[in-house]
């Protein structure tokens, strides 16, 4: 586990604690109408499904297991209600609008938006049957390196191909990493999202969750004012992989429910992460090593990572 040591320096501004996404301006493009729609989608009428099950609720809506009645294929059904909160719905309108601009086997796939008449959206999402990294570590226990390996290979190579459509994630943690009862791992939740207009421009607005957001988001002016996106998103996915094989946010002692200034602390003025030689590999050590340099102008690449020796040796074992 990191000691932490005091930095007395940190000129921080702290967000809300309504959300863990704060109410700050957002600068994506946003949709402002549900033209999309219109595009191709796989689901033509959303009286074509039958709701089977209520897989899960939150301040937004409901998803639902449903089964199309004619192919018999079954979605997961995510319902936002006309009357959520505002930042809530505009958040939903950003992932639709990236869901629908996507196809990569490491995303979550959207096969049909519809309005209902009352204004609630219906967003029709290619159905994980196994659930999040984050409800397997609650209900199986830690992950094997070995399994990991593989678990980060996949959610690089979603990685990489967001990055290259100049898209940013901002939130990657276990609950938004999906996978199936194959373990294919699929990257989804975009409402925190940002599309880049320019390869180099930067983000700088406070959103995501914060225990998975870099040390260069809380501080900036620390490293001189810039913020890399998509090296944010590594940082985010090293405290992930991390997390996932100790059980724990690693960060911080084992049942810690820490407040907003000592989970700042942690990231941005904590030792680096050091997990236990007995137990891990190397490789794996420097993987971890690799994701989480604090100076993200030396953090890895996503295309460097893909040929880290802790993520090609399982690529070489499948082949």
């Amino acid at each position: 586990m990191a000691a932490v040591r005091a930095r007395p320096n940190l000129r921080l501004s702290i967000p809300t604690e309504t959300n863990t996404c704060p109410r700050f301006s957002f600068p994506v493009p946003l949709t402002t109408s549900l033209s999309i729609i219109n595009t191709p989608q796989t689901i033509q009428q959303l009286s074509d499904l039958d709701v089977l099950e209520v897989l899960g609720q939150g301040n937004s809506g409901t998803v639902y297991r449903v089964i199309h009645k004619v192919t018999s294929d079954f979605y997961a059904l995510k319902i936002i209600r006309s009357d959520c909160d505002p930042i809530i719905r505009r958040q939903s309108l950003r992932e639709i609008e990236i869901l629908r601009c996507t196809r990569s086997p490491y995303i979550v796939q959207c096969d049909g938006v519809f309005e209902k008449a009352c204004g609630d959206i219906a967003i029709a999402l290619e159905l994980m049957d196994a659930g999040s990294l984050d409800y397997l570590l609650k209900t199986n226990g830690s992950f094997t390196e070995k399994l990991l390996s593989k678990i980060a290979g996949q959610v690089l190579k979603g990685l990489n191909y967001l990055h290259a459509q100049k898209i940013v994630h901002r939130d990657i943690k276990p609950a938004n990493i999906l996978v199936n009862k194959k373990m294919e791992v699929k990257i989804a939740d975009f409402g925190c999202s940002r599309i880049m207009c320019r390869m180099l421009d930067t983000c700088d607005t406070f959103i995501g969750t914060r225990a998975y957001m870099s040390p260069e988001r809380y501080d900036p002016s620390a490293y001189g004012g810039n913020y890399n996106g998509y090296a944010g998103d590594v940082w985010s996915l090293g405290l992930t992989i991390a997390e996932l094989f100790l059980g724990y946010y690693p960060l911080l002692p084992p049942g810690e429910n820490p407040d907003w200034i000592t989970l700042m602390c942690a990231i941005c003025s904590g030792e680096p992460l050091s997990l236990p030689e007995t137990s891990t590999s190397p490789e794996f050590r420097d993987f971890i090593g690799c994701c989480l340099h604090k100076d993200f102008s030396k953090r890895w690449t996503v295309s460097q990572l893909l040929s880290h020796p802790f993520v090609s040796q399982s690529q070489d074992l499948a082949s």
